[in-house]
């Protein structure tokens, strides 16, 4: 029978299930990758299961995110990382290296593997042909202990792509086209796989700038053949011998097909406050710039900042426009440093910030008040930038350019230059001295007695109380729709406390209610549950498990919205917090902050599989909800929480 490429994929992975769209399957990981926001919490947690040894063929820790350092905390948590690389025989990739999904893509990524990572925009290894997912810390602190990963067998759509891109019209362009097309939300449980006589226009850079900002459509993945491209593209990097071709087969079976001509393409543009809010760069204008910045785990490779280059050297910048440069690896700088690239930025007044997230998570760069910001990252969420004020633009490194040159958003094409012919090098220049790999030949005697080191931020992973009879509680908060983990559990300068997690739940919906931590803790502190009503797509964005982990530390005991985004309703259950649906969406109009409610019967009503109801006393209303939880979910939450399952 016809097989697509995640059916091939899968069907050499699967350990148990069946390979039908929406049953449970559990898969074997091949390798895992984490950083430093997510991964602290994540080997805290991994210590408490106590593997003698990892089942993983690879594991990657990198210090990529918290790499500014005011403060201890951050440069402790990285001796943290490092001293339990060492303990696990983990690759370590230290502070300044680059980006985790830049780096493993150079240096680690291999058609057919499966990666799970602790970071959302993981799928970028799909780029390389991988089934790269993202996940939160404690799932993929469980694939590096036990070799596996537990969701759901994913439906495939298809996007055949046709023709060739024009000039100045880029990868970006075509991802942010898909956002246009199937928008932020609906699309759970789907994996996104290319096609098409387009593919083959695309080097591997430019699918891995697809297959990120994938995340943002909130699939569970995106893969691209591997074909002569991924070859010439593991050949440069010195690792031919990890290519292995892999297509779709003729008559493979798809959910659906959207189809999408590449030469039809034009500059795009993701306006604030969200990835899926797309215009064409050419419909807006005069909107003055102030900042333009270049870099993230979308677009930071060597044929991005190179297009950049060639692009300065042609014009002045604007004077008014701040103009920021991010390489996403050492790789990168120091190719763009060897072809004139890096000197041609910094002459046209370019500032270099480091091989790292920075900027994308607000850690760096936060614009000005009120200010317009081009980006070419992957989020714009409210307040992401550590601004919350400014308005962020997400575009491809030729509009951003060509908006930096300006000082307004400004369609490259009308610049009237060549388009800048980069071509993909024959041999990158590999340097992987910042990269600590296990140490060959250590003995599990030895490792054991590995000393890890603790600074006075680190923790313990916060533990849950098993699921009650019934929970008697409050509305603590109501949100709307689209509600981000950045509004759940904001980053920039607040993620350096993400392994103190009683000072890091101090911020639990900060942008959205100060009040909230107090009111929430106040309710624990009287026996009150907490009790959290979203609207749809609630827990969009990054994987932080630190979104649902920080509210259960507080005492929330449910989160009742209109529809969940994937991972994070896993890091709920994970987390033992139960997440319930309302049976008609209208239903939310029920409940209102304040409000206090009963649910009884609990795990009776679960593991019997009966209909689950919510008494509203404030309003004396019966609310009918609804729970998809597996089995296996139902016993993670009836422990109260994954790690308490696993611990027993």
């Amino acid at each position: 029978m016809a097989q697509n490429i995640v059916e091939k994929i899968l069907a050499e992975h699967i350990l148990s299930g069946k390979a039908e769209a929406g049953s449970e399957v559990t898969i074997r990981i091949d390798q895992t990758l984490t950083q430093d926001a997510t991964g602290t919490m994540t080997y805290l947690q991994l210590e408490a299961m106590k593997p003698t040894k990892l089942a993983t063929e690879l594991s990657v820790s990198y210090v990529d995110h918290n790499t500014t350092q005011i403060g201890f905390e951050n440069f402790d948590d990285h001796k943290y990382l490092q001293s339990i690389a060492r303990k696990y025989n983990i690759h370590f990739s230290r502070a300044g290296n680059g980006i985790c999904h830049q780096v493993h893509l150079e240096r680690f990524g291999a058609p057919g593997k499966t990666l799970l990572g602790s970071d959302s925009h993981t799928p970028t290894g799909g780029g390389i042909d991988m089934f790269a997912v993202g996940a939160g810390g404690l799932d993929v602190a469980v694939a590096m202990a036990r070799g596996n990963f537990t969701f759901n067998y994913p439906s495939v759509t298809r996007v055949l792509l046709k023709g060739k891109l024009e000039p100045w019209c880029a990868a970006k362009d075509v991802i942010l086209k898909l956002l246009q097309i199937m928008t932020t939300k609906g699309n759970v449980g789907a994996v996104i796989e290319y096609g098409g006589p387009g593919v083959k226009s695309l080097s591997v850079p430019e699918r891995a700038t697809i297959t990120n900002m994938g995340a943002e459509l909130g699939v569970t993945t995106s893969v691209f053949p591997s074909d002569e491209n991924t070859h010439a593209f593991l050949t440069a990097q010195g690792r031919s011998d990890r290519y292995t071709p892999l297509e779709a087969d003729p008559q493979s079976r798809y959910e659906k097909t959207i189809e999408i001509d590449l030469s039809a393409i034009v500059p795009l543009v993701a306006q604030p406050h969200s990835p899926g809010n797309i215009a064409r760069v050419a419909d807006i204008t005069g909107l003055k710039v102030d900042q333009v910045v270049i870099g993230s785990c979308t677009n930071s490779s060597y044929h991005d900042l190179m297009i950049a280059a060639r692009m300065v050297e042609q014009h002045v910048l604007h004077p008014d426009v701040s103009f920021v440069v991010a390489p996403g690896s050492r790789q990168v700088l120091r190719m763009i440093t060897d072809n004139g690239g890096l000197s041609a930025l910094i002459g046209a007044g370019a500032r270099l910030a480091e091989n790292a997230c920075g900027f994308c998570i607000g850690n760096s760069m936060a614009p000005g008040t009120d200010s317009v910001s081009i980006r070419t990252s992957n989020r714009n969420f409210l307040g992401r930038s550590g601004s919350k004020s400014a308005k962020l633009y997400l575009t491809s490194v030729e509009t951003a350019v060509a908006s930096a040159i300006k000082g307004e958003l400004y369609d490259p094409r009308r610049l009237g230059l060549a388009y800048p012919k980069i071509k993909q090098p024959a041999h990158f220049q590999i340097d992987d001295s910042m990269i600590i790999p296990p140490a060959k030949g250590e003995s599990t005697k030895k490792e054991s007695t590995v000393e890890i080191f603790r600074g006075p931020n680190i923790g313990q992973p916060p533990l849950n109380d098993p699921l009650p009879e019934r929970i008697e509680g409050s509305v603590t908060i109501r949100v709307g729709d689209k509600i981000t983990t950045d509004h759940i559990m904001p980053a920039g300068d607040k993620l350096k406390y993400r392994s103190n997690i009683p000072r890091y739940a101090e911020f639990v919906f900060l942008p959205l209610d100060e009040k909230f931590s107090e009111r929430a803790m106040e309710n624990k502190n009287k026996g009150v549950a907490n009790i959290i009503v979203g609207g749809l797509s609630y827990g969009q964005g990054s994987s932080r498990e630190h979104a649902a982990l920080c509210p259960m530390y507080l005492g929330v005991k449910a989160v009742i919205a209109k529809s969940f985004e994937r991972i994070h309703i896993a890091n709920l259950i994970n987390a033992g917090i139960l997440p319930l649906t309302f049976d008609h969406e209208n239903d939310y109009e029920l409940l209102d902050q304040g409000d206090e409610v009963v649910m009884e019967n609990l795990p009776e009503t679960l593991t019997g599989a009966k209909e689950l109801y919510l008494f509203n006393r404030t309003k004396n209303i019966k609310i009918r909800l609804k729970y998809m939880l597996s089995h296996q979910d139902i016993q993670f939450i009836l422990a109260g929480g994954k790690l308490n399952y696993l611990r027993k």
